[in-house]
């Protein structure tokens, strides 16, 4: 199972956070703050994978990581799942994803689509569980989704610019 998912910029600044198992807000920032440690003393020709990561995730958690430009993106997971395959899920699943949205990703794309990014992430993983590995299917679903919330805000916006009086 995936326990979590982050996506962190060089200076350790938290981009993007989901945890599947609940820890309160202040241990997500303990553990945010370790990983960040952990990844930014990594010398950059050594393995994408952490398998020890010490007491504070338990000791069957693993971490698997990957650096693009500014930003580290990190899935945190249980024996359960495949090192190689979560680096996958990784490169060719959630960044392919995210370059087909935005363009070529970079760090304000996930700062300033913030809510389009967690639903990016919730048609590939739920509740800790992969749903969707094809990365064209992930960008019609988010497509979709846009679709629906453009079209229920403007009816919104249309209805209450609209007089009481006038709509009888």
């Amino acid at each position: 199972m995936i326990k979590a998912v982050m996506v962190i910029n060089t200076f350790g600044k938290p981009r993007l956070s989901k945890f599947y198992e609940f820890q309160p807000v202040e241990k997500q920032q303990e553990l945010i703050r370790h990983v960040y440690t952990v990844l930014s003393n990594r010398p950059d020709n050594v393995s994408n994978f952490i398998r020890s990561l010490g007491a504070i995730f338990g000791p069957d958690t693993r971490l698997v990581y990957k650096h693009y430009a500014t930003l580290y993106f990190v899935f945190l997971f249980d024996n359960s799942e495949n090192e190689l395959a979560m680096l996958d899920l990784i490169q060719a699943v959630f960044v392919e994803t995210l370059d087909k949205c935005f363009r070529s990703v970079c760090e304000l794309d996930v700062v300033f689509n913030y809510s389009k990014m967690h639903i990016i992430l919730d048609e590939i993983i739920l509740g800790g569980q992969v749903l969707e590995t094809d990365s064209v299917e992930v960008v019609k679903a988010v497509e979709e989704i846009s679709k629906l919330e453009s079209t229920t805000s403007a009816g919104t916006l249309i209805n209450k610019s609209i007089p009481s009086w006038w709509a009888r």
